[in-house]
């Protein structure tokens, strides 16, 4: 039984500094999308679960959650049901992504990105002021399983074509 509510008092106590020295109130993430002709849409994105300690650490972000500030009414409710299928991130298989963070150094972060299940190396330059890091993760979708519409994948797509790359601006605010 002290086994027991040992091992219960531990998984509590490690839940909660799990996100104890990020502000997930005051940190945000902002992504955007665009066509190759200009046309784009951006949103925000929640982050579910963070921390940062000692230059490690990991970014739980919540697929389900993905926003879209460009369109209303009928057209945003079709476009964030179509980038939640399985044409894009097919957030019912898979509702989280996740920034694996290995080293911050010189104001880059090194670290892996999970996405649908894929994961890529990623390097993220940042600019830190007091708690508050603030940048811009640019990253190849089709790395990730994510080809709707692209021009490496599909052919004839004239300005249907959609970009390759997807930006996440962030600001990650520590306590």
């Amino acid at each position: 039984m002290k086994t027991y509510i040992l091992a219960i008092t531990l998984f509590f106590a490690s839940s909660t500094v799990w996100a104890e020295n990020i502000d997930l109130g005051k940190s945000s993430l902002t992504w955007r999308g665009s066509k190759i002709v200009g046309d784009f849409h951006t949103g925000p994105i929640k982050i579910k679960k963070a921390s940062i300690d000692d230059g490690k650490g990991e970014i739980i972000v919540d697929m389900n959650s993905i926003g879209e500030t460009t369109l209303k009414g009928e057209m945003k409710g079709k476009f964030l049901g179509h980038i939640k299928s399985a044409d894009f991130f097919e957030v019912k298989k898979y509702p989280t992504a996740k920034l694996q963070i290995e080293k911050i150094d010189s104001g880059y972060l090194y670290g892996k990105l999970t996405v649908k299940g894929k994961t890529n190396d990623v390097t993220i330059p940042f600019t830190k002021k007091g708690k508050v890091y603030t940048g811009e993760l640019g990253f190849d979708r089709t790395k990730y399983g994510v080809v709707y519409g692209s021009g490496n994948f599909f052919k004839n797509l004239g300005d249907k074509i959609i970009a390759d790359t997807i930006t996440v601006k962030f600001k990650i605010v520590t306590k």
